[in-house]
């Protein structure tokens, strides 16, 4: 049963505009330490419950699979970690967590009294250049299908945004684009010379036709810095430098961008790729206090 007010809303675009929700909404996307790798049962007893905050997860797949982008709009929980999987219908959380638990928990301070969104896609291994890592962002990709990362983020997008009552409670929702926060580069960094050296090119294409999905131009944009466990007897990131050297550029010449360098502290778990729990809380908090930092800088809190 359509709910009275939802009935005052396709009757009058006033009192549609008066029962409307505004939600912030940033999109957090990435290869495997924006996926999430924390273990839910090291959570605090203050992360480990259901927020007052909306995510659309898109469903992680390969290249050319099928399903990629799916997903459901949910109050956030844990669970939205490596493993988390939707088909559009229902999510399924799996027992890990990413940074999407601190960094709304810390938006929330920074903008009381604001609705917060999360739209949320990424997958482990992928690299920006092409037959660079388990799959690529690359835009042009034209293998298969043609369908990589890139195009199952703007269908992750697409999805979240063709949903007009995020919350189900009968009152229409807008969705206001506020920063991207990513998180990525290692596979980059790994696969050769040629995919560190472009890097730049890369992710400069990649966040501007971003910005372009989200009909923001300057959109504001928090580059997190990969790091080098230097676990193991393999170096597992012989061209990180080249990477490092890459996103410095990109934020250097981007006035809405911001380089996130606190990874720097963070530790690892179990392998040589992925932070810790304690480090994946840590960087929640520090997108978020990033991100706050670039707003003033770009006049986000003014629009």
């Amino acid at each position: 049963m359509i709910k009275k007010t939802a009935v005052a809303c396709f009757a009058s675009f006033i009192a549609c505009a008066s029962f409307a929700d505004e939600y912030l909404t940033f999109f957090m996307a990435g290869q495997s330490n924006m996926d999430g790798y924390g273990y839910v049962s090291d959570l605090p007893k203050a992360l480990n419950g259901q927020q007052d905050v909306m995510i659309f997860h898109g469903n992680g797949v390969f290249d050319n699979q099928s399903g990629g982008g799916e997903g459901v709009w949910d109050l956030l929980s844990p669970g939205h970690g490596t493993g988390f999987s939707s088909n559009g219908k229902d999510n399924t959380l799996s027992n890990r967590f990413g940074s999407e638990l601190s960094f709304a928990q810390r938006i929330q301070a920074l903008y009381p009294n604001k609705k917060i969104a999360i739209i949320k896609y990424a997958v482990g291994g992928t690299g920006l250049a092409p037959n660079t890592g388990y799959s690529n962002w690359y835009p042009n990709f034209n293998e298969g299908k043609g369908l990589n990362q890139y195009d199952f983020a703007l269908r992750t997008i697409t999805n979240a945004y063709a949903h007009h009552d995020i919350n189900n409670d009968g009152n229409p929702d807008t969705l206001k684009p506020m920063g991207i926060i990513w998180m990525q580069g290692e596979a980059d960094a790994h696969a050769s010379p040629e995919s560190a050296d472009s890097y730049l090119n890369n992710l400069t294409a990649l966040m501007n036709l971003f910005r372009a999905a989200l009909r923001v131009d300057d959109l504001p944009v928090v580059i997190g810095k990969i790091t080098d466990s230097e676990l193991g007897e393999e170096d597992i990131m012989p061209y990180i430098s080249r990477v490092h050297l890459a996103q410095q550029l990109f934020v250097g010449k981007d006035t809405c961008a911001f380089y996130m360098t606190n990874s720097d502290s963070y530790t690892y778990g179990d392998d040589p790729w992925h932070y810790t729990s304690k480090s994946f809380i840590e960087m929640g908090n520090d997108f978020a206090n990033a991100y706050h930092t670039l707003a003033k800088q770009c006049s986000v809190e003014g629009k």
